[in-house]
């Protein structure tokens, strides 16, 4: 049987692949802690942690009609964003995936009453939500598979949930330890063009607006306490700073937690920063004690269940 043995809320700012003069000559002299954070993380968690497969919940992968997530055996070559290419050119990765999970993961749409589609294709782009964060935690440890689920932008939160509960069943039906990370930012709007060098520092003061830093604020504490019913009761409160991807590479990690039953505690590495605009944060989430609890089911399922002639599973609601 498989389990979640950790997971994690990580900034994946093009600003963290820059160099050191770099990043210093952008923020007043002084470097960005997002750098040091994943060091940090890296060498206490990363690199002693038992875990055999890491899936990135990838918030720069947007596709439409259904969330994929990849099934190469293996993905390598060079990245150069289409976004960002003076700071992110020709970047080597490689690492094997896990097509036996990524099936799994797939194999579990029905059951939730969703829409999740395995891709083995080696021509599949591949986005520095993922890079960037492998280049951090899992370069150098070969023996570490890394597979990534794209948002889907007609998603909903229901939706988002929908995959992470499925997920969540694909993994403990595996023989697989898994790490996830929800990679992207909290609020996430950025300042104008003409306006944004203005801005580049990571200080806080330059978060879009107070009232953007001040929902961050509020959020990181209720992760901090592991109150993460807080942060689904409010998510209405908290789209009206349009967090990045519509929150959905947290919403498809805390699908696979349990969603307001998780009491998953964060612990920080780095500081909060800005990035022209957005809410960065590294949080990791220290696994309860007895685990995480197992997916939600929702009015939907018990239906399926019921037709299939299985035994109904506890209800909750959707939405």
């Amino acid at each position: 049987m498989g389990e979640i043995v950790g997971a994690a809320l990580l900034a994946h700012v093009p600003t963290i692949m820059l160099p050191e003069d770099t990043r210093r000559e952008l923020n007043h002299g002084e470097d960005t802690t997002l750098v040091a954070g994943l060091g940090q993380l890296r060498t206490e968690v990363f690199d002693t942690l038992d875990y055999d497969t890491v899936v990135v919940l990838d918030s720069h992968w947007a596709t439409t009609v259904e969330f994929v997530v990849t099934a190469q055996d293996r993905r390598s070559g060079l990245f150069t964003s289409e976004e960002l290419p003076r700071g992110m050119t020709r970047r080597h990765y490689d690492f094997p995936g896990d097509p036996e999970l990524a099936h799994l993961i797939a194999s579990k749409a029905d059951d939730h009453y969703t829409w999740i589609t395995a891709i083995d294709d080696h021509s599949l782009p591949i986005f520095y939500a993922t890079t960037n964060l492998w280049e951090y935690l899992g370069k150098g440890l070969d023996d570490k598979r890394w597979i990534s689920i794209g948002v889907c932008q007609t998603a909903d939160m229901e939706d988002n949930l929908r995959l992470g509960r499925a997920l969540g069943d694909a993994i403990r039906e595996s023989d697989r330890k898994v790490v996830l990370i929800a990679s992207g930012a909290l609020s996430h709007t950025f300042h104008s063009l003409r306006s944004l060098r203005d801005h580049e520092a990571a200080a806080s003061e330059h978060i879009f607006s107070p009232e953007a830093y001040a929902a961050d604020v509020e959020r990181m504490q209720w992760f901090a306490e592991g109150d993460h019913a807080k942060v689904l009761e409010t998510m209405d409160d908290f789209y009206r700073h349009k967090p990045e991807a519509r929150f959905g590479h947290y919403l498809m990690m805390i699908g696979a937690l349990g969603e307001g039953d998780c009491t998953a505690k964060s612990t920080q590495y780095g500081d909060y920063e800005n990035s022209v605009g957005t809410g960065q944060v590294h949080l990791w989430f220290t696994t309860p004690e007895g685990g995480y609890p197992a997916p939600h089911r929702t009015a939907h399922d018990a239906d399926v269940a019921r037709q299939k002639g299985a035994d109904e599973p506890d209800l909750v609601a959707a939405g």
